[in-house]
């Protein structure tokens, strides 16, 4: 296991990272929505006259009919996408559709949004498959990751996505990293850290506690592409440098591998 050397003035070339695991007890919570027809997603939005409407703010924030809050960021060729309720921050890639409307999937392939060519918009989520009419609310700042972290920074994420682990793991959950963290890689790895506390804590709530129980340590790991192996104990997360944000895998994708 490598060890973090903290250096406030700048990285150094040899260093690597230690994580400090926290283990705390939290109960998971689920949600339940009622999922409204993809008819009245599609034409019962707030102040829906049949005409197209303007077109909306490049990073815009939404609010669904079921009560979902989220920002969505089209500044860069792939979208982002990220719940007010959440820390993870979802790549999407716009395909057309019918009728002039985009669906925009995330990385498992699985629609996530539909942007009407009329202007409205239908957010899918597991609790709402169908789809839920979300209403324009006005202008959000960007989710755009920043293109590196300071030393201290990413020591900072990564305890907390140990601790989120840890929570929902319910006993210590370290998490390490095969190579030395660079400025180049200092956000992906944090990204990953993240979308990997996601993936513990969405296990935690749908009572996946023995999949969990399969998994003693994490270790982040560069590679040629995103992914996520797990292997005698060890949930390796893969990130690949130069791919930007979509170069680490979702939280979906990790749980799929685990759930295997």
């Amino acid at each position: 296991m490598k060890s973090w050397i903290v250096e406030t003035d700048g990285w150094r070339a040899n260093c690597a990272l230690a994580i400090v695991a926290i283990l705390a007890i939290a109960s998971p919570v689920g949600a339940q929505q009622s999922s409204p027809s993809l008819k009245d997603a599609l034409l019962s939005q707030r102040g829906f006259s049949g005409s197209r409407r303007p077109p909306p703010p490049p990073v815009a924030r939404y609010v669904s009919e079921t009560g979902s809050a989220f920002v969505l960021d089209r500044t860069s060729p792939l979208p982002l996408l990220k719940f007010e309720n959440s820390a993870e921050v979802w790549v999407l890639s716009p395909q057309p559709a019918s009728r002039g409307d985009v669906i925009y999937r995330n990385e498992m392939g699985e629609p996530m949004l539909r942007a009407t060519k009329l202007g409205g918009m239908i957010l899918f989520t597991d609790e709402s498959p169908n789809g839920a009419a979300a209403a324009l609310v006005g202008k959000a700042p960007s989710i755009q990751p920043p293109s590196v972290l300071s030393p201290i920074a990413l020591y900072q994420r990564m305890g907390q996505a140990s601790l989120r682990a840890s929570r929902a793991a319910q006993r210590q959950m370290p998490f390490e990293t095969l190579q030395d963290a660079r400025p180049e890689t200092s956000v992906l790895i944090a990204e990953s850290a993240t979308v990997t506390a996601e993936a513990f804590e969405r296990m935690a709530r749908n009572g996946d506690r023995s999949i969990l129980a399969r998994i003693t340590r994490v270790v982040l790991a560069e590679g040629h592409k995103p992914g996520a192996t797990l292997k005698n104990g060890a949930l390796v997360v893969t990130y690949a440098p130069g791919q930007g944000v979509a170069g680490r895998p979702s939280s979906k994708r990790i749980v799929k591998v685990v759930d295997r």
